[in-house]
């Protein structure tokens, strides 16, 4: 979850998880345009320092940020071999890239979350996109307007290029999960990410899943036989 404070539940704004220093900055008289796209890019910053949530959940304190996720899932998104289809890896790259950007200051809820229901998580996340696009708008209103349609692609899985970046997102969080068991030596079981297998629908990424279950099979068979 963000660090900073949130309002109530029902009261709930982007506005309101902003960091101090930036509310400060968005109400000093005169700001350009670069102005608004410094302010932008300092709440993009925040992806870079809030850890993931689920693994916190499971002890794991020194774990990936919400950036690094979204990273990994770009390069993903241009290594993953879809010759046999035509998809545009710039937009599955673009849209890896903005997925989660509205966790900078909703926080990555889980869905094990007992405060924030799926719903208002939606609700929270699209207020905040409408906020970021309305930020940026002043200094790049082309953007502006591509930032939603990325964002909605994937909330709402409108296009081929989504369904593979939808599936990237849980293949990612897969292959995280089984490098933690590895890191870890075996002494920790992240048994419930792998459930995840279940909903990825491309063919590409479920060979790449597919292969990281095998290789986890074989990894937990070892660490039976050391035991």
């Amino acid at each position: 979850m963000s660090t900073f404070t949130k309002t109530t539940t029902g009261g709930w704004s982007p506005q309101g998880c902003m960091p101090a220093h930036l509310q400060a900055m968005l109400t000093e008289e005169g700001l350009t345009a670069e102005d608004y796209a410094l302010a932008f890019l300092q709440l993009v910053r925040l992806l870079k320092t809030q850890r993931r949530t689920g693994w916190l959940d499971h002890d794991i304190t020194e774990c990936e940020s919400i950036a690094d996720h979204m990273y990994r899932m770009g390069i993903i998104s241009m290594v993953a071999d879809t010759a046999t289809r035509t998809l545009d890896t710039d937009r599955c790259v673009k849209i890896a890239l903005v997925h989660d950007i509205a966790e900078a200051l909703v926080g990555d809820i889980t869905p094990f979350d007992k405060h924030v229901g799926k719903e208002e998580k939606h609700e929270r996340e699209l207020m905040t996109i409408e906020y970021l696009c309305e930020l940026i708008q002043p200094y790049n209103a082309a953007y502006s307007r591509e930032l939603l349609e990325l964002w909605l692609d994937y909330e709402e899985i409108r296009t081929d290029e989504a369904r593979l970046v939808k599936d990237i997102d849980k293949f990612e969080m897969i292959q995280q999960a089984y490098e933690y068991e590895v890191q870890y030596g075996g002494t920790i079981d992240l048994d419930q990410f792998f459930n995840a297998r279940a909903s990825i629908k491309t063919v590409e990424i479920g060979r790449l899943c597919d292969r990281v279950l095998q290789r986890r099979e074989k990894f937990w068979q070892s660490v039976k036989k050391q035991a």
